[in-house]
């Protein structure tokens, strides 16, 4: 089962950028998606669906923010919309698909870089998503939880750590609470199999030209598992010239699992 994350900061403005005919190479089985800003309404579906693929969306109630999808050629038995967390739900971050053999959450955690009131949001949502995840383990023990998790977890995840020391997405309160995430039974896989890869970056600042050209960017967007499937990891990537957004796609392999 191949498994793509990619957070698309827009699918619309992707699709120009040539999205689909990106999709029509077959990168994956399931594509996750992030920051789609749009419904089902707003895409011509049909060139997706004509590549295979089945899709499944939980936008933002506001338009044009937010929002998550998943692309699956492989049906799933079911799909849960949202969290059950008001707030998250209402901004689109978080859909659910159980297959045969394991779960997939799709989720967009919060940033904290408009102030300090999404800052304070983005730590009740971590909490949040961490006591969901952890009710999910009790039923759905083979998890994967793929997306933008807004959070560089170490100082070798990001071009500049003393530079950023105090900037959100390397806070030390975020760092912590990967480390209890880590520790509280997930695997972050693309480091399983990489543990000291350096310049390995999914996503750029766009705020001047030169910061992806020079790789100066920070690793914020993941594919973690559930340790019962730590040993159907079978490769891990990530696409930094796959080009549509500021983020690239990242990429999981799982061996015998349906």
């Amino acid at each position: 089962m191949r498994i793509i994350s990619y957070n698309v900061n827009g699918l619309r403005a992707a699709i120009k950028k040539g999205f689909v005919d990106w999709l029509a190479t077959d990168p994956a089985d399931i594509i996750c998606l992030q920051e789609t800003k749009a419904t089902m309404a707003d895409i011509n579906v049909s060139e997706i669906e004509a590549l295979g693929y089945h899709t499944y969306w939980f936008s933002a109630q506001k338009k044009g923010y937010s929002g998550v999808a998943v692309f699956t050629k492989e049906v799933p038995l079911n799909v849960v919309y949202g969290n059950a967390f008001e707030q998250s739900d209402f901004e689109g971050r978080c859909i659910r698909l159980d297959f045969n053999s394991f779960t997939l959450v799709n989720a967009y955690f919060p940033s904290g870089t408009s102030g300090d009131e999404r800052q304070t949001y983005k730590y009740q949502w971590l909490e949040e998503m961490l006591d969901y995840l952890n009710v999910l383990k009790a039923t759905q023990p083979n998890l994967v939880l793929t997306g933008d998790y807004n959070i560089c977890h170490r100082a070798i995840d990001i071009h500049d750590p003393k530079g950023n020391k105090n900037s959100s997405g390397f806070l030390l309160e975020e760092r912590s609470w990967m480390d209890k995430f880590f520790e509280n039974g997930f695997v972050d896989t693309f480091r399983h199999l990489y543990p000291e890869q350096t310049g390995a970056y999914s996503w750029w600042s766009q705020r001047f030209p030169s910061v992806r050209l020079n790789n100066k960017g920070w690793r914020i967007d993941y594919i973690s598992v559930t340790e019962g499937l730590r040993d159907k990891v079978a490769s891990a990537a990530i696409f930094p010239d796959v080009k549509h957004s500021d983020h690239c796609p990242i990429y999981l392999k799982l061996k015998d699992v349906n």
